[in-house]
């Protein structure tokens, strides 16, 4: 099926109440009913008249968008935010407004400086070694705070964090591993890109190569991080994610399926 539609045409509820346009019915989801799976909504969701609707989480959505509307959805969703958050000027604090000319830019009534949509580059890599024992191909996974303490399985994901100013991306590889973690790794290529909108980041996906040390982690960031065999991981990032794709990679090129 072809998605075109323009992100740009995205809006808030907010925004819709504020300015009297007409929205379809809203079901949430824990309206449905609050001890079902997800199967059994979508089948309740879907019986429902076509004009209802529900709220759906971007992270949800991801496992079944195609590549192109999971991006628009991420451009509109980083749009709906900066229009939001933009809305002095950063140099004089007078206000500001969309510019005029479709351009994407908040502009100032005063002293006419242009804001536009930031984008902050993040480093995320997957990070391998044999398993000293067995030979086995190992990955290295971290459980974060951020993950929370769920059960009955705790998830874990790849080493990630912002780049800062003056250094180059595999530079910020070498950084984060050695602050996370406290590994040196080699052989950094870049894989892949994926816009996340939480808040406006754009993920650069990295491989590396263990070379020495021994974990040590950065207990304020991270609760626990192990190398994993590739063939008997923990509870990973959802499909769709680029942590995902970078995992699977790696299990592809050793024959283990996820």
């Amino acid at each position: 099926m072809q998605h075109d539609a323009p992100a740009t045409s995205a809006i808030t509820y907010y925004y819709a109440q504020n300015h009297q346009l007409a929205l379809p019915k809203i079901t949430p989801l824990s309206s449905v009913d609050a001890g079902a799976d997800d199967a059994n909504k979508d089948a309740v969701l879907e019986a429902n008249d076509s004009a209802t609707t529900a709220f759906i989480p971007y992270r949800q959505l991801l496992a079944t968008l195609s590549v192109a509307l999971a991006d628009q959805l991420s451009q509109a969703i980083q749009l709906l935010r900066w229009q939001a958050d933009t809305q002095f000027c950063s140099r004089c604090s007078a206000p500001v407004k969309l510019a005029t000319s479709g351009e994407r830019a908040m502009v100032c009534s005063v002293c006419r400086l242009r804001q536009y949509p930031r984008v902050q580059p993040c480093v995320i890599t997957a990070i391998t070694r044999l398993n000293p024992v067995t030979n086995e191909m190992q990955v290295l996974l971290a459980h974060h705070h951020r993950y929370g303490q769920k059960t009955p399985s705790l998830q874990y994901g790849l080493i990630a964090g912002f780049v800062e100013v003056g250094e180059s991306l595999e530079h910020a590889v070498v950084r984060e591993v050695a602050e996370e973690v406290g590994i040196r790794v080699t052989d950094i290529r870049y894989v892949s890109s994926q816009p996340w909108p939480f808040p406006s980041n754009l993920m650069l996906g990295f491989r590396a190569s263990y070379v020495s040390g021994d974990i040590v982690i950065q207990e304020d960031e991270l609760s626990h991080a192990e190398f994993f065999d590739i063939s008997n991981l923990p509870k990973i990032p959802f499909k769709g994610s680029i942590a995902y794709d970078l995992i699977a990679q790696i299990a592809q090129e050793q024959g283990v399926c996820l």
